[in-house]
């Protein structure tokens, strides 16, 4: 799972955030707290199976991982 993107692959990737984002809002009835819940679950089976599938390595889904919580907690990269 490289850092940069093409030019396609950037705007694909674009487009899934924006449906994504739009999806999300369609689940107003639930707490933020419990749709981040099911975010991370959903997240850690789809890496699961990424990894399994060999789509990705485990360091790769570790450093993914890793640089989530840094951009959720707003530490700065090493």
């Amino acid at each position: 799972m490289p850092d940069h993107f093409g030019t396609a692959t950037a705007a694909a990737l674009e487009q899934c955030v924006d449906e994504i984002d739009d999806f999300i809002e369609t689940l107003g009835r639930y707490p933020e707290s419990v749709i981040a819940m099911a975010l991370r679950i959903h997240l850690g089976a789809l890496l699961r199976a990424m990894v399994d599938e060999q789509l990705c390595s485990r360091e790769e889904a570790r450093e993914l991982v890793v640089a989530l919580e840094r951009e959720a907690i707003g530490v700065e990269s090493p």
